[in-house]
């Protein structure tokens, strides 16, 4: 099946995070019109790019060097098409030959499957991007392009869905005990997640999500607004229930003593998180609705500043050299950045031949949740590092 002609559930896997939670906003959001990105578009390429890859290593006889070459060829004749993409992919591929090999026996690989987990959600569906099954283990990874937020494995409702699905599909099959989950998201620095449980975890996961399911595909159930779940929800500028949420977290503060303590900046700043985001979300959609030609009291859309380009570059600096204006006046000659340098050669080549003289200095402070993987610093000298500063003495 192709990426772009896959079809989605109502509850789809992928916006689990969100209907488990906020029930009633499958429907809601159901009303509104689904829009792709070109973000989106380019992950649906890196996505065929992956499978191609995956299909010319596990099952050769069929997919052979031709195949994929041509499809490559095709590939590249996208408008978003990015070398880079190459590299990407192939680390992808190479986490799944590793998992795959890990394996006491070889095991069944199963690409681009569409699972059915309609036992746990009505006319539930998705298709999984790769899943390997041998030996009491049942292994399902998810291959993300996206680089702006970090997903993990852990606890991951899709992927959970996902596995449910690759269950039903094959548990007369194999004897399946272990459920591993794995996201491998290449362009992050930090982009690979596994995480597993036991069979009968997932399975009592799956009772809940029949009941959260049960009220979502009906609308019913409570709103419950927040950062993570609204994110990505195609109602999130015009939801009510966020409007109110919002509205309340901002201005209805109540009763202040003269200085807040440090217990309560955590709370209010967990409380606020969705505010900035839910301002942005709202002005985009007053904006459109001004831009068609509707009413919204107290704002209307005008024209932005203005910006210059050129219509014929070559040919403007051909006349002002012409016109005796020095070369070395319109040009100037400097080094590339040591990411644009690491990603044309390639970021292993790069560490091979260059890595001796790159250092790294520590990043500026950042305020981060206390669930972010990245360990906590202080301005606090440590007992080892006073030690140390007394021996140099």
């Amino acid at each position: 099946m192709g990426h772009k002609e896959r079809k989605h559930a109502l509850l789809s896997a992928s916006g689990a995070h969100r209907w488990l939670v906020c029930t009633p906003s499958a429907r809601l959001e159901a009303s509104f019109p689904e829009e792709e990105s070109d973000a989106a578009k380019e992950g649906t390429l890196a996505h065929e790019l992956a499978e191609a890859k995956l299909r010319n290593y596990f099952f050769t006889a069929d997919f052979g060097k031709r195949k994929l070459s041509a499809a490559i060829s095709r590939f590249r004749k996208h408008e978003l098409w990015q070398e880079e993409m190459m590299r990407y992919t192939d680390e992808y591929l190479d986490y799944v030959k590793s998992e795959a090999m890990a394996f006491p026996s070889e095991p069944s690989v199963i690409i681009e499957k569409q699972v059915d987990f309609g036992a746990y959600t009505p006319d539930g569906f998705g298709t999984a991007d790769c899943i390997l099954v041998s030996g009491g283990v049942l292994h399902v990874i998810d291959f993300k392009y996206g680089k702006g937020v970090a997903v993990s494995a852990e606890g991951n409702p899709q992927l959970g869905l996902y596995a449910l699905g690759a269950y039903e599909a094959y548990k007369m099959l194999y004897p399946i005990e272990t459920i591993r989950m794995s996201i491998v998201q290449p362009r992050l620095s930090d982009g690979i997640s596994k995480w597993e449980c036991s069979l009968k975890e997932l399975l009592a996961w799956g009772e809940y999500v029949k009941e959260r399911a049960a009220l979502a595909f009906k609308g019913e159930g409570d709103f419950y607004p927040g950062e993570k779940q609204c994110r990505f929800c195609r109602a999130k500028a015009q939801c009510r229930a966020r409007s109110d949420h919002n509205v309340k977290q901002a201005f209805e503060i109540g009763q202040l003593p003269p200085l807040i303590t440090a217990k309560e900046a955590g709370e209010r700043l967990l409380a606020l998180e969705d505010v900035a985001k839910y301002q942005k979300d709202l002005q985009e959609w007053a904006l459109s609705e001004c831009l068609a030609g509707k009413e919204v009291p107290g704002w209307k859309a005008v024209e932005g500043r203005s910006s210059r380009a050129w219509t014929d570059m070559d040919k403007a600096f051909e006349v002002l050299q012409e016109h005796q204006v020095p070369r070395a006046v319109l040009f100037e000659e400097k080094p590339l950045t040591l990411a644009q340098v690491e990603k044309v050669v390639g970021k292993k080549e790069f560490a091979e031949i260059a890595g001796e003289y790159v250092a790294w200095s520590p990043g500026r402070p950042a305020l981060v949740k206390e669930s972010d993987k990245r360990q906590a610093i202080t301005n606090k000298i440590t007992a080892a590092e006073a030690f140390k500063e007394d021996s140099q003495l």
